[in-house]
């Protein structure tokens, strides 16, 4: 009777739903192909991508760019490619709380040395296997790895037809 009770009433009613998040993943290309903007963020210093969450009155992907600016000083291009969703534990208030993430690529227009969060956090360029290496999460890490294709004029990897 108590496994019924939670199952079909305390359960779902203590359950909340993941929380929503949106991030750019920025990249270059320069003599040694794709490169990948990774941040630390301000409280643990691991390595991440720019995230927040949405904003009243713009797209997911118009937040993401606004996000790249305000954490990484960097001006992207207009259009965007969803390129995936991970999942994270977010700690709010010291709680692990499941956060999904949609993940925009945006190609790097300008680089600022002066932008909102400039010295709270470190900024890397790296290529995708090594962003992927460094991050945390397993879904973001595919999501980096799988970055090489973002730049159209890059030779494709693997055997030639």
């Amino acid at each position: 009777m108590f496994r019924r009770l939670w199952t079909d009433y305390l359960g779902p009613i203590l359950r909340r739903p993941p929380r929503y998040q949106v991030a750019a993943l920025c990249w270059r290309t320069g003599p040694d192909g794709v490169r990948l903007l990774l941040l630390t963020s301000r409280e643990t210093r691991r390595w991440i991508i720019p995230k927040g969450w949405p904003k009243t009155g713009l797209e997911a992907a118009d937040t993401a760019r606004e996000e790249a600016w305000e954490e990484g000083g960097v001006r992207l291009a207009a259009a965007s490619e969803a390129v995936g969703r991970y999942t994270y534990a977010k700690r709010m208030r010291g709680v692990p709380v499941g956060t999904e993430v949609d993940v925009f690529a945006f190609r790097v227009l300008e680089i600022a040395d002066d932008f909102p969060e400039a010295g709270q956090r470190e900024r890397v360029w790296l290529p995708p296997a090594e962003a992927a290496a460094r991050v945390d999460e397993p879904g973001l890490a595919r999501i980096l790895a799988a970055a090489g294709h973002l730049d159209p004029g890059a030779e494709p990897e693997g055997p030639q037809a």
